[in-house]
């Protein structure tokens, strides 16, 4: 099974010559799953469904809380195989630092059985990582109630946090987890290969931050269930090459193969 992540920058830059670097790039990695942050949604029009349809038989569902000029700003999640029913939750922060972050959940019919996909974005500022804590744990208790599953649970999204944050190292068992039994492998930890970071000076959409190269984007799952279904076997940092001349985003995507 092919998952991809990717924060696709919302309207942010040249917004319309990047639709087509965007498609140009999934079609050639031609992934199962899309899990997607900074989607834009305007009136009836949804930055998702457009993907959807450019790529052939795909599926979508999307969660926009923010509204920016009477454009939305949120997640989605793209699927080969049909999606059969959604939902999604709002993420806690202090008043002073909302960002209306959300997690989102597809369950998906897929052909060796269901699969639950869930996509988020944490609060952004370096500074906030006990927002961040937080919100990891309501993520996990999101995941923990939702339905039973056989498929170990894939979470995808930039955590705009690095592998050694305490926010990830909670999730991925290297500090206390906020949900007994819940562990989650990091893909690029786990089969990574090439380059690493997500969040580049070599981008030049990000260049003008000045920000230290990052690795903040991630495709985890959680504990391999029998026959080590859901074990990575591949991860890959992708979309980093123009096309026509654009970089599609801001941020680098990251793919990831798993045993389905």
């Amino acid at each position: 099974m092919r998952v991809v992540t990717w924060n696709l920058w919302w309207r942010f830059g040249p917004w319309e010559e990047r639709q087509a670097a965007i498609v140009a790039t999934l079609r050639q990695l031609d992934p199962d799953l899309v899990a997607l942050q900074e989607v834009w949604g305007q009136g009836d029009e949804e930055q998702a469904a457009r993907l959807a349809a450019a790529l052939g038989g795909y599926h979508h569902v999307a969660a926009s809380t923010v509204e920016h000029e009477g454009v939305r700003f949120g997640n989605a999640v793209l699927s080969r195989w049909p999606i059969t029913s959604h939902e999604w939750r709002p993420l806690p922060a202090p008043p002073d630092v909302e960002e209306s972050r959300t997690v989102l959940r597809a369950d998906v019919d897929g052909p060796r059985g269901p699969i639950q996909v869930f996509c988020t974005h944490l609060n952004w500022r370096w500074d906030q990582s006990a927002v961040r804590q937080e919100q990891v744990r309501e993520i996990a208790r999101f995941v923990a109630d939702s339905p039973r599953r056989t498929f170990p649970p894939i979470l995808c999204g930039d955590l705009n946090a690095a592998p050694e944050a305490d926010e990830i190292r909670m999730l991925t068992g290297k500090a206390a987890v906020p949900v007994e039994g819940l562990v989650f492998h990091d893909a690029w930890e786990a089969a990574g290969a090439g380059p690493a970071e997500t969040a580049s000076r070599d981008n030049p959409f990000a260049a003008p931050d000045l920000a230290v190269d990052r690795r903040i984007d991630y495709v985890l799952v959680g504990w391999p269930a029998e026959r080590g279904a859901g074990l990575p076997t591949a991860c890959l940092v992708e979309g980093m090459r123009p096309v026509d001349g654009v970089v599609p985003s801001d941020h680098y995507a990251v793919l990831a193969e798993l045993r389905y």
